[in-house]
């Protein structure tokens, strides 16, 4: 099988993906997929996503150059597309509204979701506000507080946040929250998933609504400069906006994908949350993977200045790109990705998220090493207001 045409029909990437749940969920499962493989052929199904993306998210997102970044980077021309300009200000808003619509196909009219930075929350709070369904979103306590913002976007929306104080008190433990709940209400719940993780439909389902960001990329830049690009760079947390921009973009073998995971603030195991540079295969909220893992095989604890990049586990989509030596994978330390935060703020008036400023440092440290006047997407995954109060008090001084 073609890498494009996976997952194979048990929902695996090679050796990665799957399911793993209890019993009680399989068949919410089963029923998901059926659902999904019908409304992917029908017409009005995905007329009313066209509209609702267009007139309400306010897609398709532009890609903007940035000469004077490009050249603090290197010698290559740099276009982001701008998903920081969707509604509610991130990429997420295009698989919430999928699958909220799926949702109501399904008749279920109470929705969960997890998040970590938050804009998943918001964009499923959103959602849901549109369509009229319950939303409760479950959110570590740790990014509640460096995330505060969100929080209140959410419950302004209507959603109920439900704190979760186990574990590292991170997004790991929102999703553990998440499925002890949907397991309790499978029934009358759906569980709108935010990244291309867990058991399978849902690496499939929510890449292919995120793969807009790459099908608009490759439009517009033909348009504007009559080539496919040379190089598409993203973060990657659980792996949503990479994979939305890299997967429309995997038959062109000319184009080098690269992503680039949080290196935190060091190499030790519980101070980065680098897959790639220190874990191994395991099992993870349903799917398999490349995990984070102690010498007895436990979830290690994770680290990075960016929420949404603090999660011990990656897309098993990822895992097989890596395997197959597809995408390269690369990480970027915190301070670095601040340095970017602030580089692009300053030179280009275009506040980044800290996920976006991972892929950004990462050009800062290595763009030197691409060659002259190469033609370089990045995914701005999303805009940086909800991170400017974190990075304001780390800045102020101590009392």
């Amino acid at each position: 099988m073609t890498t494009r045409s996976l997952p194979d029909r048990g929902g695996y990437f090679g050796e990665f993906g799957g399911r793993f749940v209890p019993e009680t969920l399989m068949a919410a499962l089963d029923e998901f997929e059926s659902v999904y493989r019908k409304v992917k052929r029908d017409r009005a199904f995905n007329a009313e996503l066209d509209r609702i993306l267009a007139e309400f998210v306010g897609r398709p997102t532009p890609l903007t150059e940035t000469p004077r970044f490009a050249e603090a980077c290197g010698r290559f021309r740099l276009f982001l597309k701008r998903e920081d300009l969707n509604h509610t200000g991130a990429h997420k808003i295009n698989n919430a509204i999928g699958q909220a619509l799926i949702a109501k196909r399904m008749g279920k009219e109470r929705i969960i979701a997890e998040t970590g930075a938050g804009q998943h929350g918001v964009a499923t709070a959103t959602a849901c506000a549109l369509f009229g369904l319950q939303c409760v979103v479950y959110m570590g306590e740790v990014d509640m507080a460096r995330q505060e913002l969100n929080v209140f976007r959410m419950r302004l929306l209507g959603a109920e946040v439900v704190p979760v104080s186990s574990g590292s008190r991170t997004l790991k433990d929102a999703i553990n929250e998440a499925i002890r709940d949907w397991v309790t209400n499978v029934r009358t719940t759906h569980y709108i998933i935010g990244s291309v993780l867990g058991p399978h439909p849902y690496p499939m389902v929510v890449r292919d609504f995120q793969s807009i960001i790459g099908a608009e990329a490759l439009k517009q830049m033909r348009k504007r400069t009559g080539k496919l690009p040379d190089v598409a760079i993203a973060c990657v947390g659980g792996g949503s906006n990479a994979i939305g921009l890299f997967y429309e973009m995997l038959k062109h073998e000319s184009i080098r994908m690269i992503g680039v995971e949080a290196g935190g603030r060091g190499h030790k195991l519980g101070d980065h949350a680098a897959r790639f540079s220190g874990g191994a295969l395991g099992v993870l909220h349903g799917t398999r993977s490349v995990v984070l893992q102690d010498e007895f095989g436990q979830i290690a604890e994770t680290h990075s200045i960016s929420a949404g990049l603090d999660y011990p586990s990656i897309g098993p989509e990822h895992a097989h790109l890596q395997q197959t030596k597809r995408v390269e994978y690369y990480n970027c330390a915190d301070d670095l990705a601040l340095e970017a935060f602030r580089k692009l703020s300053e030179l280009e008036g275009i506040i980044p998220a800290l996920e976006s400023s991972h892929a950004l440092g990462w050009l800062l440290r290595n763009g030197a090493a691409i060659a002259e006047g190469s033609l370089v997407i990045a995914n701005l995954s999303g805009r940086g207001d909800k991170d400017v109060p974190q990075i304001a008090a780390m800045e102020k001084p101590p009392q």
